[in-house]
């Protein structure tokens, strides 16, 4: 895209020496444009044809996304702070406002696979119009609002990784759907689960946690969302966490042991969707002859009974939980426990885009998979922690207003950017949805 480098750099310390902040490595002009090139790379496999597919409501075109994260510098940093700034096209601010009700009207979520125009030529040309303007804010030094400039493009930068992920989920959907079930790369392989035996599956292990007081929670000076702050103690009994995520073959004892035909297993809301939606298998998966198969962005492949079980929901969770006789860990425990761990896993970086077996035997007293790979579901609701303020304004849309009728995932995915994930860092998607890389790792009380 012809970018010019720029030495500006924002000086910050960080918490977490595991995942150092961009903010600690690169200069902002370099961070921006790293993370928007990253955007554009992702779609490189697309035909034009694939940009414009809307499967379900939840799904995005690939050619919103890259048209929205746009919108996003454009109308909460260019039109405040660059003096003479042009406006791209007056009705670009409606067709690629995702939910901003402060900010304006929006066109309807399900129905933004109904655009043809504008085309996906001419939404890079949009991309590239404000790259250049968003370089030429940020190279003014001098500019009397420029602390602010910085906050809110360290906020537009984390807001296009976020839809870096969703870009990869909704691919895989949409190619999901076609019957022709269309490769979005060719299958990698990880050469050192390769060489792992796994022909003697390791038994699940509990990490025994005492009770207490833990303080959880953001704080610090590089960024981090609202919604992980301000720091706060909570009060645990004492408790075990699984060493490692629940399997696919072990998923399958449940289904094969009827867990989707028992109700005793299910909360009331998500029995009804069971029988509404005739769930009886994680999203993505169809039997072929008497072999498991489920779709994966590399098309379709066998069920990997080692790997971490993937795209179920919270139902899904909780229901195979309870079949355990265990349950969901609460978000604080689940980060006082991934406060044992480093951040490093099977993020996107490694290419593999697909959870991916590991070798826990001769590690069992360590906690393992906590990043990476799946999101993993907790029995905690979204809602806001002791202390927290929601802003006025856009910024206070961005997280405050979805507490409310959601529950909480940690750890990130194998499409997450290793960079962009913290120790608190909280996801959050309604209890029946799994189109998203959604896992399950088990917690238990201790009598």
């Amino acid at each position: 895209m012809g970018f010019q480098s720029n030495t500006t750099r924002v000086v910050a310390t960080t918490t977490n020496k595991s995942n150092a902040s961009p903010e600690d490595e690169e200069a902002i002009q370099d961070y921006y444009k790293r993370v928007r090139h990253d955007t554009e790379h992702i779609c490189s496999p697309l035909e034009t044809e694939d940009y414009g597919i809307q499967t379900v409501a939840e799904v995005s075109p690939a050619k919103w996304h890259l048209a929205h994260t746009s919108w996003f510098f454009e109308t909460l940093l260019l039109k405040p702070y660059l003096d003479n700034f042009k406006e791209y096209h007056p009705e670009y601010e409606t067709l690629f406002n995702s939910y901003y009700d402060t900010i304006g009207i929006y066109h309807p979520r399900p129905e933004r696979g109904l655009l043809s125009r504008p085309t996906v030529k001419e939404v890079y040309a949009y991309r590239k119009y404000v790259d250049e303007q968003m370089l030429l804010l940020l190279s003014n030094e001098s500019h009397p609002e420029k602390l602010e400039i910085l906050k809110r493009t360290y906020l537009g930068i984390n807001h296009e990784q976020q839809h870096q992920e969703l870009m990869l989920t909704d691919i895989k959907h949409i190619f999901a759907y076609n019957p022709l079930k269309p490769q979005y790369q060719k299958q990698l392989q990880n050469t050192k689960v390769s060489q792992l035996r796994m022909d003697q599956p390791d038994k699940l292990q509990w990490i025994t946690f005492d009770s207490g007081l833990y303080m959880t929670g953001y704080e610090g000076k590089t960024f981090a969302y609202d919604n992980e702050s301000p720091k706060h103690k909570t009060y645990l009994e004492k408790f075990e966490i699984a060493n490692r995520l629940i399997r696919n073959a072990e998923y399958l004892e449940f289904m094969e042991s009827g867990g989707y035909t028992d109700p005793d297993y299910w909360l009331s809301d998500a029995w009804k969707m069971i029988k509404n939606e005739h769930w009886r298998s994680p999203l993505y998966w169809e039997m072929k002859g008497n072999t498991w198969w489920y779709m994966t962005l590399s098309g379709m492949q066998p069920v990997d009974l080692n790997a971490p079980v993937c795209h179920v929901s919270f139902y899904e969770a909780a229901a195979y939980a309870r079949w355990k006789n265990a349950r969901l860990p609460s978000e604080t425990e689940w980060e006082v426990a991934a406060d044992r761990c480093d951040i490093e896993g099977n993020f996107r970086g490694t290419g593999l885009l697909q959870p991916q077996a590991i070798n826990t035997a001769d590690n069992k007293e360590s906690i393992q998979q906590m990043f990476g790979d799946v999101w993993e579901w907790t029995q905690s609701p979204y809602i806001a922690y002791p202390g927290y303020v929601q802003q006025h304004g856009a910024f206070g849309e961005y997280n405050g207003k979805f507490m409310s009728s959601q529950m909480v995932l940690r750890g990130g995915s194998c499409v997450t950017p290793a960079d962009h994930i913290r120790k608190t860092y909280r996801n959050f998607f309604y209890p029946h949805e799994r189109w998203q890389f959604m896992g399950i790792r088990l917690a238990r009380d201790v009598a």
